[in-house]
């Protein structure tokens, strides 16, 4: 009898254990994280690691991340938005504009001459997100909306100082905006991953390529770059999105310690973080002997009214698609931009 108690109560003691470590290997959850920029990038090393870290922390161990950046399995470009939709992965960063066409309403920030500053860009994009932007992000929970800094024109062998050193360029393009502006002033856009344009670069099919600066130390692209115009003529935008259903899934403790590092607390940052990140460009090049010239302010006022149809034909072209308020849309985020400055 005492034999068959001692086998009874170890039975229970063995099934409290089993018990407790399924319990505890169901409190923690992993969650893939994807990314398309190098693991050398201000966005993978000040920005998603240190947020990762933050938000595991919180959750005392309960929230784990495996993050994928460039070169992984789940780190393409273009299938960032269709991976955390699907729930391929759980978080992802990616380009409104690659693939292109997904983003109509947002993209709109691309446009040219709207601003040069992530800062402001950053903000008009979050401001908007939640009457006027929010129907593009179905099925997904918005931890930000950002963009770059304004970005430069560079080339290889062509020195650009006017509209008319333009012509015949075939330049890489990160959106749809940026391509029109590129085929008015008589270049020729390619639409390639940002991975893709050094090799592109190097054999010739490239003669330049658009970009911030701290893209071109992060790819590498100062070793086939001779010549940077300080353009200033267009800004490229970025979503970090999670999707919903992994978001439910996680419980209330793990949702607050997500809500309380992204959103209004990751916005502020991107306009220090986009200067911090494009100084190293620019002085890696500087350092390179390259030629670095700034639009004169009478040429910018020419590129400014040569491009004013383009962006009239392009928002009415954003408008024949779908999205019958474009008008409303690009005047709100010239409205909130204002505002931004306004306030600094």
């Amino acid at each position: 009898m005492k034999s068959t108690r001692n086998l009874l109560v170890g039975a229970a003691l063995s099934a409290a254990i089993a018990l407790g470590v399924a319990n505890d290997a169901e409190a923690r959850t992993k969650l893939k994280l994807s990314h398309y920029l190098p693991s050398v990038h201000g966005i993978h090393t000040d920005f998603i690691v240190p947020w990762t870290e933050q938000v595991s922390q919180c959750s005392g161990g309960e929230v784990e991340f495996e993050v994928f950046p460039a070169g992984t399995q789940l780190g393409n470009v273009a299938r960032q938005q269709e991976q955390v939709v699907a729930g391929v992965v759980d978080i992802a960063h990616g380009l409104h504009g690659i693939p292109r066409g997904r983003f109509p309403r947002t993209s709109l920030i691309d446009m040219p001459f709207l601003t040069d500053d992530a800062g402001a860009a950053t903000h008009a994009l979050w401001q908007l997100l939640p009457d006027v932007l929010a129907e593009e992000y179905k099925g997904l929970k918005v931890l930000a909306l950002h963009a770059h800094n304004g970005g430069l024109l560079h080339t290889s062998q062509k020195k650009v100082e006017t509209m008319e050193d333009m012509k015949g360029l075939r330049l890489r393009t990160p959106s749809p905006a940026v391509s029109d502006m590129l085929s008015f002033l008589g270049a020729t856009p390619q639409g390639l991953p940002p991975g893709e344009v050094y090799e592109n670069l190097q054999r010739g099919v490239l003669d330049g390529t658009v970009f911030p600066w701290d893209p071109v130390k992060s790819f590498g692209l100062n070793e086939v770059l001779n010549y940077h115009l300080e353009l200033g003529a267009y800004t490229v935008s970025f979503f970090f999105v999670m999707n919903e259903r992994s978001y439910a899934r996680l419980s209330p403790k793990a949702r607050a310690c997500i809500d309380q590092y992204s959103g209004d607390a990751l916005i502020p940052k991107f306009g220090d973080w986009w200067d911090a990140w494009d100084k190293p460009g620019r002085e890696q090049a500087i350092a390179a002997g390259h030629v670095i010239t700034k639009l004169s302010d009478a040429e910018r006022e020419r590129w400014r009214e040569a491009l004013q149809p383009m962006i009239n034909a392009y928002i009415q072209k954003v408008k024949s698609e779908g999205v019958a308020n474009a008008e409303e849309i690009y005047r709100l985020m010239q409205k909130k931009i204002a505002e931004f400055k306004t306030a600094r």
